[in-house]
């Protein structure tokens, strides 16, 4: 159970909660055997009775009084049990949401290789799954647990000290039903886990299948796709029903059992009152002991498997939890970001693919100037604006962010300051509105207004019969893809970034419309750093520097008016886009 010792933290942020619910369990434990013996007392009066021992108006008074106590006692064990459950159950779901969020946030901290390494699926199965096993722990498999040995503790030195002999036949089945328990309830865990494992992969499977529909529907893979998730579906059905045969002996095994002890107490307690040897209500009151035992005795199995399967859970959630992120805030104090940007001998290496992306890098770009980065695909354009966000830390060379080392910055202030628009926009299922504020939260109605204006698409938003309240469909698939693309130049905008960091994310727009953005930016962002990756000459001729890359190194560097004077790359593609243009 060393897995399971990391939840120690969450019991204690709920002691009290749990004391309390132990103390519940205690009292309810207490009066429901204080019920049994009212009953054993009610019983022995009747008997008392009818053997004429007692006056009818004796029997009336003493009847009354037992069912009353008997009555109070019924009522005070259901309202401690209520107690019990709303105690340990409750802090077993305070427990689960608290996970949940320590789990979530553990995600936000990893670095881009880890999401690079796991599948989406299996993230989910993580955080609702095994979760949900290890909720069962710290609930039921607790409240299960204690409330066996509150009853151990309590009824069987009663019944041994009543009828000793009895009390030993009684409970010859239990240990029985235990240890079958047990041996059903592993069984269980191991085909619950096969289970688990087929669902994750249909969790990956459909996740996958729905985020690339459009890629399906294009290649006319729907036949393909639903023969792949047929047979998915037919083994995961496979598996649920190997484990719907072996859960279907629980109960039949427990209740037979239970039945089994029921006839060994009218049998043998039957025999040894006719004997003499003890009285009717001790009879009576271990039938219900009886029944009272057996479901604890049978959780001792399935709180056994409850464990098992939480702690496989936990230590699946513990192997993302126990994993440092590469990328580490070493600043706590503010470090506020102005935007000039120097790269000194910079060489970066994928470290899952071992692709040598940039090779000894060297440039420079002052506050509230333009970088303009141009070259063939694979050349390292993108790598640069994530070595700048930090989403990576450089394997050589060092990067300044205002003539200061950038881990020496304060890794929330430097991200805060930086508005970067991917070319393959993410958008969110919510608003276009809410979309756009995804920048700046508390952003006014009239600031999303003009930064959409600012991106040139405030005319298509308005287009929309629902406007700004437009519910986009997962990862913005409602628009096109240079609306996609707008729309995220304004959510990087609203921010009021001072760096604002393009990735060719003006592609799916018309040079017409990209010019206007262009203009946009220079009038609104005066004093913002902007470095624009792009194919295109036009995104390129403004700007202040441009550089050429071609397999991870600088090759041309300059203006516009300088890049094509001389040869290379840069003025081949201006003359084949010129070209382009003009026919």
């Amino acid at each position: 159970m060393n897995a399971l010792k990391t939840l120690n933290k969450y019991f204690l942020r709920y002691k009290w909660r749990l004391i309390f619910g132990i103390i519940s369990i205690i009292a309810a434990r207490f009066f429901a055997v204080t019920v049994v013996k009212m009953v054993g007392n009610s019983v022995k009066v009747i008997e008392v009775y009818l053997k004429n021992e007692m006056t009818p108006l004796q029997f009336e008074s003493e009847l009354k009084q037992l069912l009353l106590l008997l009555l109070g006692a019924v009522l005070l064990s259901g309202f401690f049990t209520f107690a019990m459950r709303q105690l340990i159950i409750v802090v077993s779901r305070y427990i689960e949401a608290d996970l949940k969020d320590d789990i979530y946030a553990q995600y936000q901290k990893l670095s881009l290789g880890f999401y690079k390494k796991n599948r989406t699926g299996d993230l989910m199965n993580r955080i609702s799954e095994d979760v949900g096993k290890v909720r069962m722990y710290v609930g039921p498999a607790i409240m299960y647990m204690l409330t066996a040995l509150v009853l151990f503790a309590t009824v069987i030195p009663y019944m041994y000290s009543t009828a000793p002999s009895l009390t030993l036949y009684t409970l010859v089945p239990l240990p029985i039903l235990s240890v079958a328990i047990y041996k059903l309830s592993r069984e269980i865990h191991k085909r619950s886990t096969i289970v688990q494992e087929y669902l994750s992969k249909l969790t990956t499977f459909t996740q996958e299948s729905f985020s690339g529909i459009s890629v399906i529907k294009a290649y006319t893979l729907e036949g393909y796709t639903h023969e792949g998730f047929t047979d998915l579906s037919d083994d995961s059905k496979d598996k649920n029903l190997d484990l719907v045969k072996v859960q279907a002996f629980f109960f039949p095994l427990m209740i037979g059992l239970i039945g089994a002890s029921n006839l060994l107490v009218i049998y043998i307690g039957g025999n040894q009152y006719i004997n003499g040897k003890i009285q009717l209500e001790t009879v009576i009151e271990f039938i219900m002991f009886v029944n009272m035992l057996t479901w604890p005795v049978a959780t001792v199995g399935w709180v056994t498997s409850i464990i098992k399967a939480a702690e496989a859970s936990q230590i699946r959630i513990n192997e993302f939890l126990k994993i440092e992120p590469e990328i580490q805030n070493t600043v706590e104090t503010e470090t506020p970001i102005e935007g000039k940007i120097a790269f000194k001998n910079v060489s970066f290496t994928y470290e899952d693919t071992n692709i040598t992306a940039l090779k000894n890098i060297s440039f420079s770009i002052e506050k509230g100037k333009t970088l303009a980065i141009i070259g063939r695909t694979g050349s390292g354009k993108s790598t640069i604006l994530e070595l700048i966000g930090r989403l990576y830390d450089v394997t050589s060379g060092e990067i300044q962010i205002d003539e200061t080392p950038i881990q020496k910055l304060n890794l929330n202030d430097l991200r805060a300051a930086i508005g970067y628009v991917p070319q393959d926009a993410f958008l969110f299922s919510d608003s276009i509105k809410e979309n756009i504020k995804f920048g700046a939260p508390n952003a006014t109605d009239e600031e999303v207004i003009t930064y959409a204006k600012a991106a040139v698409v405030h005319e298509n938003i308005i287009d929309f019969k629902e406007g700004y309240n437009t519910i986009l469909g997962e990862r913005g698939i409602t628009l096109s893809g240079g609306q996609k693309q707008r729309v995220s130049i304004a959510r990087a905008l609203i921010s009021k970034p001072k760096l604002i960091l393009l990735d060719d994310c003006l592609s799916a727009v018309d040079t017409e419309t990209e010019e206007q953005i262009l203009e946009s930016l220079h009038q609104i962002n005066e004093d913002t750093t902007t470095i624009i990756v792009s194919h295109r000459i036009s995104s390129a001729k403004n700007a202040d520097q441009i550089l050429i890359l071609n397999e991870g190194e600088i090759t041309q560097q300059g203006t516009h008016n300088q890049l094509v004077k001389e040869e290379g790359y840069y003025k081949e593609l201006y003359l084949k886009q010129l070209d382009q243009k003009e026919m």
